[in-house]
């Protein structure tokens, strides 16, 4: 498992037209819905596309296009639903589905990308890509995950060291902007 965390990469690149199964398409689904939810409302759900035709539809509408060879995508979708003292945890839950799939992907050698951002901006992708899956309002789409074999290799980027980044017991006054 240590293996697989300190290894997953963001793949941007190409990937091989083989077909991903759906058994571990499913697999992968399941280690997202998994992921522990704020006080238990489970506001993520998963739409899965792997036909052909309807990723054609879907490629057609992400520009720039990320993830157009990739033959299968998850849609991750969320609900705002309040939990403890009228918080609600819907970014919480849906990042830690996101990551336990990506993880899951990578450990069943597949490759993918966390888009978010480039889907959900001003031109509002995630709006036409729900309107191609039939998705309710009530639901956001707030990312997709291309799932595939790897065409290339994923790129390491350059990382903090973690004396940077992490410290034990307090924030070191090297660190502290006053």
């Amino acid at each position: 498992m240590l293996d697989t965390i300190m290894n997953r990469r963001s793949y941007r690149g190409k990937y091989k037209s083989e077909k991903v199964p759906q058994e571990d398409l499913k697999i992968i689904m399941e280690a997202g819905l998994a992921a522990p939810s704020g006080c238990n409302k489970q506001t993520t759900s998963l739409v899965c596309v792997d036909d052909p035709e309807l990723l054609k539809r879907i490629n057609a509408v992400i520009e720039p296009p990320v993830c157009d060879t990739a033959p299968a995508m998850i849609c991750v979708l969320t609900r705002h639903i309040n939990a403890y003292r009228d918080r609600c945890f819907a970014v919480q839950d849906y990042s830690a589905a996101i990551e336990n799939m990506l993880l899951a992907i990578v450990d069943l050698g597949y490759q993918s990308c966390w888009f978010e951002g480039h889907i959900t901006d001003e031109d509002r992708i995630c709006d036409k890509i729900k309107a191609i899956l039939n998705i309710p309002d009530e639901y956001e789409l707030v990312c997709i995950l291309p799932v595939g074999k790897a065409d290339g290799e994923p790129v390491m980027p350059k990382k903090k060291t973690f004396e940077e980044r992490a410290w034990f017991n307090s924030l070191p006054d090297s660190q502290r902007q006053d």
